[in-house]
């Protein structure tokens, strides 16, 4: 599994792939990983979207055995201690296994082998299965579309907000650089990634995704995306509210919410 938008990382037709551990979890798959006794953290955080607000694992110690390895040895032990620390950049860690693991015997299979093929399923379900009685028009038959429609190394761009839950639900990501959004909840980050990409891969299709209230933070580069001749497909979803802000405003002050109608 992924980490919130690392989603570029690992290819998801691969029959190893699990879905991402961010915004809008597979519940199947929160699940997994909560009853898991062993967790494989590399080269990630783990901060407060992946690990679903700090409540996935306990702090300081989870109850799974974790073994974390990151290039920053301050991050080792700063929220949850490790059974394992391992103080090395992702690629080092990986080449180091692989030399020292013995190739696995004709015909054997590891005790997890089903455990995968039916993350994998569970993974395929929920991209595949669109929500019920929501109308023809909704996020997630346009972004199914997408999938299907869009060539597969298309740049997909986005900013910080609601909308793009849909997004890394139902997108598969065609690769390594198919992916740009911040993972700071930094509005606005879609139209400004979405220029430079369009400048550097002209032969490539790149796509905006953005909601109105992020749209707004940037809009200026739409200038500079017409006057640089950038070629882009700047999808805007307007919701007439900065969604996010409005979903904290509702959950914790109900019938209070204040400033966020666009």
């Amino acid at each position: 599994a992924c980490s919130f938008r690392r989603q570029q990382l690992f290819d998801p037709e691969h029959p190893n792939y699990a879905g991402d551990v961010g915004l809008g979890i597979n519940p199947a798959l929160k699940e997994r990983i909560a009853k898991s006794d062993l967790v494989l953290l590399i080269g990630a955080r783990f901060s407060e979207n992946p690990s679903q607000g700090f409540t996935l694992f306990d702090i300081p110690a989870p109850r799974q055995r974790l073994i974390h390895v990151h290039p920053g040895a301050e991050e080792l032990g700063r929220v949850y201690v490790p059974d394992i620390p391992v103080n090395a950049v992702p690629g080092t860690f990986l080449t180091a296994i692989l030399e020292s693991t013995p190739q696995r015997v004709a015909g054997a299979h590891w005790p997890w082998a089903r455990q995968t093929v039916a993350a994998h399923r569970d993974y395929l379900e929920w991209t595949e299965r669109l929500p019920a009685g929501a109308g023809k028009v909704t996020m997630s038959a346009t972004v199914s579309h997408m999938r299907e429609a869009l060539p597969r190394d298309t740049i997909l761009t986005n900013g910080a907000g609601n909308y793009a839950i849909w997004l890394h639900r139902f997108y598969r990501y065609g690769g390594f650089g198919t992916q740009l959004a911040p993972t700071s909840g930094s509005m606005g980050y879609g139209l400004p990634a979405a220029v430079a990409a369009s400048l550097r891969y002209r032969d490539r299709t790149v796509v905006c995704l953005a909601g109105d209230g992020c749209f707004q933070m940037t809009m200026a580069e739409f200038g500079t995306a017409v006057q640089s001749g950038a070629r882009m497909i700047l999808l805007v979803c307007d919701n007439a509210t900065y969604g996010t802000i409005r979903m904290h405003q509702e959950r914790n002050y109900p019938g209070r919410a204040k400033a966020t109608h666009l």
